[in-house]
């Protein structure tokens, strides 16, 4: 009778497999700085460099979307920790990500919240588990309510 051997060609699907990070953000630690306006210039400015459109096409995609002009040298002001005084409305930073189509901004807001963003077809999935985590109080509670009828007996 033959040993079998390994086969070297076919991966184990098993083993060394993590579940991809469904959330959108952006890496650890590609965010850095003390004051939140640092941070969030930072993180304008990296969507803005990690996007493929040049800014002066962000800038007219945001202003159809917003109804009013937005320019390259206000996306500049925005991205700059030095412009203290260009923070960007709301309004304008939702039009940034339409026109970036980068979302990994959304997730870098709730960072600060401890939450995560994640794309909704995984809803059913965090309700799933919702629903699983209350089971298991649920049956917790069950048990330790039988165990004091027993123990009244």
């Amino acid at each position: 009778m033959s040993k079998r051997t390994r086969d070297e060609f076919t991966i184990d699907m098993f083993l060394g497999w993590t579940p991809p990070d469904v959330s959108v953000g952006f890496e650890p630690g590609a965010i850095s700085g003390d004051r939140l306006s640092s941070r969030i210039s930072r993180a304008i400015a990296k969507a803005l460099k990690d996007c493929d459109i040049d800014r002066a096409s962000v800038a007219a995609q945001m202003s159809e979307k917003l109804g009013h002009k937005i320019t390259k040298q206000m996306l500049e002001a925005y991205a700059s920790e030095a412009k203290t005084g260009n923070n960007i409305t709301v309004e304008r930073f939702v039009a940034l990500i339409h026109a970036t189509g980068k979302t990994e901004l959304l997730g870098f807001l709730a960072d600060d919240f401890a939450m995560k963003v994640y794309p909704n077809k995984y809803a059913n999935v965090v309700k799933l588990a919702l629903i699983e985590d209350h089971q298991k109080t649920v049956d917790y509670h069950k048990k330790t309510i039988i165990a004091k009828i027993r123990g009244a007996s």
